[in-house]
Formats: C-alpha cells, sequence, structure tokens
C-alpha cells in the first residue's frame, strides 16, 4: 500500500517504514515557543537538568503573543524568555518581529520535507510549504528542546479536492471555512488533511498558508500540501536549507475524500461561537459592528493587506467602528508602507499596530467590551477569544472585514467588485 505524506515524513525521520496508527519516536527539525507557552517550556526544561539546545540552530523563542508586555506579569516572563535565549546562546524573536507563525517559514527555518513542532496549536501553518508541522503542549516541547526527538502517532489522513476557479470577493479564508462548516469543528480530529486542487494550485503560498493555518480548526493534526513549483521557489528565496519535498503515493490509503467546487463560493463568515457556525455573508447583513480587525497568523500577509486597503482606499471607516491593523512581521510592516498602504488604514481611520498577534488572544490590543461584536480574520472566535466572554466575534476575510468596516454591518466586499 502507498503512504501519505504524513506517513513519508514521519517515516523518514523515524528511521524506519511507518503507516497510520503506528507510534514511533522521530528526529525534530524545528522547534519553538511563544510567550503564551514558554515560560512552562523553560520550567520544564530545568527540571530536566539539560544545560544545553539539543542544537541551538534549530529552537527559537518568540515573542508576539502579548507584544509588547501589557502588564508587570508579562513582562516579567518576557525577561525570563530573553535571559533563558542568552543563557542556551539560542535564538529570540523581540517585541515587533512578527507573529511567530509567519517569522518562522519566512526567516527560513522550515522547509519542504521537514517535522517540526512549536508551542503553539497553528503551527500547522507550515503543512501549506510541505511541512509536517504541529502543535504540543509546553512540556513535549521542553523534551524536543533537551533531545531533538518526540513520539508521534501516525495520523490518518483525509483528502480534500478544492475544484473551480475563485471567484472575485472571494478568497482561501472563505475556502477553508466552508471546508470546516462541512467537516465539523471535530470532524478530523488528530488526522492529517492533504490539500488538493485547481484552486489550491490557483492560490499563491500566502494564500495557501491560511487554509494550512485553519486546518486545527476542524481537529487536525496537520493540513498538508504537495510542493509545486510555487512552493519551491517560495522556500528558495528565504531558505538556504535544502528541501526535500514529499509527496503522497497514487494508491495511498485515506479514510475519508472530500470535494469541493468553489466556482460558485460567495463569501463565508463564522458566527459566534464556533468556527464552524458558518453562513454565507448575505445572511448576515443586519449584523451591527463595533471592531474590526485585520491581521493574526492566518491572515496578517500582505496580500491581505492589499485586499483590505484597495477597499478602503479613498474611503473612511464607519464612526461607530473601531478598526485594527496588525501586520504579521516587521517585513511585511515595511513592505506595506513602501506600498502607501500603511497611509491608506491611517487615513481611512484605522489603528495601525506593531507586527504581532495583535487583537487576537485577547491579551492587549483591542479587548471588547461586554455585549461589543467584532469581525475578524482571526481563526477563532470561541467566548472570550479577544478578552471578553460577553462579546461576539465573527470570521471572515480580509476584504470582508474591510467592506464592513466601511459600512459598521457585515457586508459584502463583492459590492466594491471594481477594487476587488
Amino acid at each position: 500500500m502507498g503512504k501519505t505524506i504524513a506517513e513519508k515524513i514521519l517515516s523518514n525521520h523515524a528511521g524506519r517504514d511507518l503507516k497510520a496508527g503506528d507510534i514511533a519516536i522521530c528526529d525534530v527539525d524545528f522547534c519553538f515557543g511563544q510567550d503564551g507557552t514558554s515560560s512552562i517550556i523553560i520550567d520544564s526544561f530545568k527540571k530536566l537538568g539539560v544545560k544545553k539546545a539539543f542544537d541551538k540552530s534549530k529552537f527559537y523563542m518568540i515573542i508576539d503573543h502579548s507584544a509588547p508586555s501589557p502588564n508587570i506579569g508579562v513582562s516579567e516572563i518576557h525577561k525570563k524568555m530573553r535571559n533563558f535565549a542568552k543563557s542556551l546562546d539560542v535564538g529570540m524573536y523581540d517585541i515587533g518581529c512578527g507573529v511567530c507563525h509567519q517569522l518562522v517559514p519566512q526567516k527560513g527555518h522550515v522547509v519542504c520535507g521537514d517535522l517540526v513542532l512549536g508551542a503553539d496549536s497553528h503551527t500547522c501553518t507550515y503543512g501549506a510549504i510541505n511541512v509536517f508541522s504541529t502543535g504540543v503542549g509546553s512540556t513535549d516541547l521542553a523534551i524536543t528542546l533537551a533531545s531533538g526527538k518526540n513520539w508521534f502517532r501516525v495520523p490518518e489522513t483525509i483528502r480534500v479536492t478544492v475544484k473551480g476557479k475563485l471567484p472575485k470577493g472571494v478568497y482561501s479564508k472563505d475556502v477553508i471555512l466552508h471546508i470546516i462548516k462541512d467537516i465539523g469543528s471535530n470532524g478530523a480530529t488528530y488526522k492529517s488533511v492533504e490539500f488538493y486542487g485547481e484552486a489550491i494550485s490557483a492560490m499563491s503560498v500566502d494564500a495557501r498558508l491560511t487554509i494550512s493555518n485553519m486546518a486545527v480548526e476542524m481537529g487536525a493534526k496537520v493540513g498538508l500540501m504537495e510542493a509545486d513549483e510555487k512552493v519551491l521557489k517560495w522556500v528558495a528565496e528565504r531558505s538556504t536549507k535544502t528541501p526535500k519535498p514529499v509527496a503522497a503515493d497514487i494508491n495511498a490509503k485515506y479514510v475519508a475524500s472530500k470535494v469541493y467546487d468553489v466556482s460558485k463560493l460567495v463569501p463565508q463568515v463564522a458566527k459566534p461561537h464556533a468556527v464552524d457556525n458558518v453562513s454565507d455573508v448575505t445572511a448576515l447583513a443586519d449584523i451591527k459592528i463595533d471592531q474590526a480587525y485585520v491581521g493574526t497568523c492566518t491572515n496578517g500577509r500582505l496580500e491581505d493587506l492589499e485586499a483590505a486597503a484597495r477597499i478602503l482606499k479613498g474611503k473612511t471607516i464607519h464612526p461607530d467602528v473601531k478598526f485594527i491593523i496588525a501586520p504579521a512581521s516587521r517585513e511585511i510592516f515595511l513592505a506595506a508602507a513602501k506600498q502607501g498602504l500603511i497611509e491608506t488604514f491611517v487615513k481611512s481611520g484605522c489603528t495601525v499596530v506593531g507586527p504581532g498577534c495583535g487583537p487576537c488572544v485577547g491579551t492587549h490590543n483591542g479587548v471588547l467590551a461586554d455585549g461589543e461584536v467584532a469581525i475578524s480574520t482571526a481563526n477563532r472566535n470561541f467566548k472570550g477569544r479577544m478578552g471578553n466572554p460577553n462579546s461576539f466575534i465573527y470570521l471572515a476575510s480580509p476584504a470582508t472585514v474591510a467592506a464592513s468596516a466601511l459600512t459598521g454591518r457585515i457586508s459584502d466586499p463583492r459590492e466594491y467588485k471594481k477594487k476587488l
């Protein structure tokens, strides 16, 4: 029987032949922690009695979730991370560098065929560049930091094929919300999901990263794609490491195969308080919003900012709306400034914050008041996600978020078809 991408990558890193359901110890190519998880990583690592990292070039600490620090307690965690990084002589991305899931692939730390662990659930993002990357707990990450290894149960795989050409005003965020609505928030638990089809092939690598980022929102361990010419070029421009692309065999075994035709898909919106509670944007025109947000590891990349800026250019946001923009990295911020996007945002009434997670995690920037409604490009909308369990979060593409900020209500970006 042939093998899936997940089976092949884990076999390569275990040094033996593996199939779905097997358990193995595998060598890890890269691992990291962020400021929401690194304090426990540090404590757990010290309890092991180990004095150095397995390979100091293969671990980074990243301050992104609460950056800059909003309070004394977080400042102490940040100081603890900086001191630990210095003591081990390992890499550190401090405040203003950006979101971990943008920095890890953008800075060339991971390439096709790698096995990567992060102490953050959206580590699955790098599946878009053919990396088996998944989130683990802080204690597991500490074990990997010490040994360079961890245990894995080889996941079964769901094959997802996305057919058709995306209509104007419909983006990769709409595609993944549509898929999650069908599969369900628990429908792919501990599975690998492989994405194929002409719609995927037509997407930029940045757009594909959005798809893989949200694989975990249907419970998946990883969201994998093959390495085509776009991916190989993207990786080569960012990394000196040699990629080792992995493709599934023709006769690979899948536990399910799903096919979606997106040629007539309309913009999608996930309603409170679940990511699979998805509706067409046209059904939500009566929903008034208080806050809009474009950013996060899901949609804070340059093409996301471009999509929002095209709709906002020459216009002013609704007076009752707070609109926050957070570029996913310093490089993206600079590119956006060079293109005039930052000027467009500021002139339209937006607030641009430093590169990082911004309002997404609910620790500082943009915490919602009781009863307030936000529309966001983030990946989660459960109660309390943006800092207040008494608020309401809708998830959508950057274009839908920008269109909604102009009207003060959830709005269809296709109304601005000349700007799409």
